[in-house]
């Protein structure tokens, strides 16, 4: 079956082996991978990105799913339908990711786990287990809910200053 409106931009690479090996006493054998990948209709795949074809089974890029440059797609993941993902997101092997979700660049994604429909992610956000809860907007390393990881950063950059006042007040309740 053809794919239809479907935009594959230069370098893009779709069915390469996935990153399949396994240590011995000399060094790491590899794993054939002998599944394929499966892209659907209307999605756009940008240059230099990769789909990787599964172990054994599919790797699926679904209707609608847009791709921007330099993402790497794993073998055996599943990309739900009209999910959109910037520069350098990485996706992990065997990880299902849900419908309309947004990755922006270089978010980074576990293996094997499974993020709910409309999970939104923020730059550099390191998804590292299962997002349950649709509509989610998680951003952070580990990732974690938007408003909670903006509290805190503000902490955060306050952290020496804090720590200096905390041992400040750990000698004066010493001295009593």
């Amino acid at each position: 079956m053809p794919i239809r409106r479907s935009v594959l931009h230069s370098g893009c690479v779709i069915g390469a082996d996935g990153f399949g090996f396994a240590p011995t006493a000399d060094g790491y054998e590899k794993i054939p991978q002998t599944g394929n990948a499966i892209i659907e209709d209307d999605v756009e795949i940008g240059a230099n990105a990769c789909v990787d074809r599964a172990v054994m089974g599919s790797t699926i890029v679904h209707r609608g799913v847009k791709i921007d440059n330099l993402v790497q797609i794993a073998h055996n993941c599943e990309v739900g339908s009209h999910t959109v993902m910037s520069a350098q997101v990485g996706v992990a092997g065997s990880a299902k990711i849900g419908e309309w979700c947004m990755f922006g660049g270089q978010v980074g994604i576990a293996g094997h786990i499974t993020i709910a429909d409309r999970t939104q992610s923020g730059a550099q956000a390191g998804i590292a287990g299962t997002v349950r809860k649709p509509g989610q907007v998680i951003i952070g390393s580990p990732a974690m809910d938007a408003r909670r990881f903006a509290r805190c950063t503000a902490v955060f950059k306050n952290l020496p200053e804090m720590y200096a006042d905390l041992g400040e007040i750990k000698s004066k309740l010493e001295e009593e």
